[in-house]
C-alpha cells in the first residue's frame, strides 16, 4: 500500500527571517525525500497489482510465446512483476521506460533486500538517491548476505556525506560476499571498452575507456608528444587544452602520422645518426627497462623517406554525418546546427568540424513529399525520411535516437488492391521507428496507436491514457480527444482544441 503523504505548500517566503528561512530549508528537503518515497510506493504497488503470473491458466502458453512473463527486477528475493505492466506505468509517470524499470529495481530491493535503509528514507531522514544507489550496488549479493549491507548503512545513512556512506556500502559488499567479489574483480578485466559520454551544450564530448595497461601508456605517450609539437601554435592554451587537442588528433591517423613524421629525431642509442630516426614518444616506457618504446618504433632511414612522400589521403576513414540546419542558416543568418550522434553546433564549430575533411554533399530530401511502397518491408530509403521525420523512437518519452531500430505500422499493414492506396499501407503516413521492445509492446500488450500526420502519432494505453507524440514530444492529452483522433476517418488527420 502507499502509507506516504506530502502535502505541498507554496509559502509566501518574504517574511522569513534567517532562523525561518532555515527551518524552512529542513523542511523543503524532508518534503522533497518523501515526495521521492511516494514515487517509489506508488511504483511498488503497480507491481504488487500485477504480480500474478500471466502465464498461469487456458491461454497461459499464448502470453508465454508472446512475452508477457514475470520478471524479476530486482536482486534475489525480490518479487516479479509482469513484462507487459512496464511500459504503461511509465507513461504515467513521465519517464522512459528503462528509467522506471530501474526506479522499480530499487524500490523492490529496498523494501524486500534492505529495509532498515528504507525505513530511514520512509521517516524523511535519508536522501533517496543514496539509498537507490546502494541497492544497485548491492543488488548482485545473495539475499542471506545482503543484511550486513543493509544493517551498516541503515547506521551511517543519515549522519554521513553521501560520498562516505558509498564508500562504507562498497566495503560491506566486498565484506559480506570476498569471493564473489574476487571473482567479478578477474571478469571486469576481460571488459575492456570505449565509451562516449553526451555531447554537451558546447559541442565538447566525453571519451572513457578501459584499456590494458601498456596501451595506455602509448596512448598517453602519444598524446604527450602531439601535445609537445602543438603548444608552440596554443600558446594561449593550459596544458589540459593542448592535450586535449592532441587526443583528438587521434582520430585521424593519417594527419596523425604526417605530423609525427615531420618531426621525427635520430635515434639517441645509435652509433650511426643516419641510419635510424625514431617518432620521438618522450619518456614513456614499456617493457622492463628504458628505450623499450623508442626503439619499437624506430624506422630504416630509407622507409621513413618512403613514408613520407607517400600520400596518405587513401587512408583517412570515411564516415557519414548527418546535419540539420534551417535554410535560413545557408544564407547568413545565425543559426544552429543539429549533427546527430554529436549534437547541437553553431556554424563555426560546423566549419571547424568539416574543414579538414573532403566532404560529399548528398542529395537533400524533401520530407513533405509522402513516399509510399507496396511491401510489408520498409525500404532503406523509406526508413531514412521517416527518421528524418520522426528523430527517433516514437514511444511516448523515448529517449533512443539510433537508427537502429524496427520500423512499425501504426495502422496495421495492408495491402492496397488493384493499385489503390490503402490505410494500411507502407509509406511515411503510416510508418514509425520504435525499440525492439517498445515494439513488443505496443503490438501485443493493448495498446492503440495511430500516425495522424507527419511525425505525429497518438497513443491510448491499456488503461485509457491518451498520449501525443509529434515535433514537439510527448505529451498527456485529453483521453477523449486521443480516441477521436484514433476514430478519425482514414486520411483525415483531427487536431483537437486543448
Amino acid at each position: 500500500m502507499v502509507g506516504s503523504s506530502v502535502m505541498v505548500m507554496n509559502p509566501d517566503l518574504s517574511a522569513l527571517d534567517a532562523a525561518a528561512t532555515l527551518a524552512a530549508a529542513t523542511g523543503a528537503v524532508r518534503s522533497r525525500r518523501l515526495a521521492e518515497v511516494a514515487d517509489l510506493e506508488v511504483l511498488a504497488h503497480w507491481a504488487g497489482l500485477h504480480a500474478s503470473d500471466p502465464t498461469d491458466g487456458p491461454y497461459g502458453r499464448h502470453a508465454r510465446i508472446l512475452g508477457d512473463v514475470l520478471v524479476q527486477v530486482g536482486g534475489e528475493g525480490t518479487p516479479s512483476v509482469q513484462d507487459f505492466s512496464l511500459g504503461e506505468i511509465a507513461i504515467a509517470r513521465g519517464t522512459g521506460d528503462t528509467a522506471t524499470r530501474n526506479a522499480l529495481a530499487d524500490v523492490l530491493d529496498l523494501q524486500h533486500r534492505l529495509p532498515r535503509v528504507w525505513r530511514r528514507c520512509v521517516a524523511g531522514e535519508a536522501e533517496v538517491w543514496v539509498a537507490r544507489r546502494v541497492a544497485k550496488l548491492s543488488r548482485r549479493l545473495p539475499l542471506d548476505r545482503v543484511g550486513v549491507v543493509d544493517a551498516a548503512i541503515a547506521r551511517v545513512i543519515d549522519r554521513e556525506s553521501a560520498g562516505r556512506v558509498l564508500e562504507i556500502a562498497e566495503a560491506k559488499i566486498i565484506e559480506a560476499d570476498p569471493e564473489a567479489h574476487q571473482a567479478r574483480v578477474e571478469a571486469e578485466k576481460q571488459r575492456r571498452y570505449v565509451g562516449l559520454g553526451r555531447t554537451d551544450e558546447y559541442g565538447l564530448r566525453t571519451i572513457i575507456a578501459r584499456v590494458e595497461a601498456g596501451d595506455a601508456v602509448y596512448v598517453d605517450a602519444v598524446i604527450a608528444r602531439v601535445a609537445d609539437i602543438l603548444e608552440p601554435s596554443m600558446p594561449d592554451a593550459g596544458v589540459d587544452e593542448v592535450r586535449a587537442v592532441a587526443f583528438g588528433w587521434l582520430a585521424r591517423p593519417t594527419e596523425l602520422l604526417q605530423l609525427l613524421l615531420e618531426h621525427t629525431t635520430p635515434d639517441p642509442a645509435d652509433t650511426d645518426a643516419e641510419t635510424d630516426a625514431v617518432l620521438d614518444l618522450g619518456d614513456a616506457v614499456v617493457g622492463d627497462g628504458p628505450g623499450h618504446l623508442t626503439r619499437s618504433l624506430a624506422f630504416p632511414a630509407d622507409l621513413l623517406a618512403a613514408l613520407k612522400s607517400l600520400d596518405l589521403t587513401p587512408l583517412a576513414p570515411k564516415v557519414v554525418l548527418y546535419v540539420h540546419l534551417h535554410q535560413a542558416a545557408l544564407n547568413g543568418t545565425t543559426g544552429v546546427a543539429r549533427v546527430e550522434g554529436l549534437g547541437p553546433h553553431t556554424l563555426s564549430q560546423l566549419q571547424s568540424l568539416l574543414g579538414r575533411a573532403d566532404v560529399t554533399v548528398k542529395p537533400v530530401l524533401d520530407l513533405s513529399d509522402r513516399v509510399r511502397s507496396t511491401a510489408y518491408e520498409h525500404p532503406e530509403a523509406l526508413k531514412e525520411r521517416v527518421h528524418l521525420i520522426t528523430g527517433g523512437d516514437y514511444w511516448p518519452w523515448a529517449t533512443s535516437t539510433s537508427r537502429k531500430v524496427d520500423y512499425d505500422h501504426p495502422t496495421p499493414y495492408q495491402h492496397g488492391e488493384d493499385g489503390r492506396d490503402s490505410p494500411g499501407q507502407t509509406g511515411t503516413h503510416n510508418s514509425g521507428p520504435l525499440g525492439r521492445r517498445h515494439h513488443r509492446w505496443k503490438t501485443h500488450a493493448g495498446y492503440k496507436s495511430r500516425q495522424a500526420g507527419d511525425g505525429r502519432y497518438v497513443w491510448l494505453t491499456p488503461h485509457g491514457l491518451g498520449i501525443l507524440v509529434d515535433h514537439t514530444g510527448t505529451r498527456r492529452i485529453d483521453p477523449e480527444h486521443a480516441q477521436m483522433i484514433y476514430d478519425a476517418p482514414q486520411g483525415v488527420d483531427l487536431y483537437p482544441m486543448a
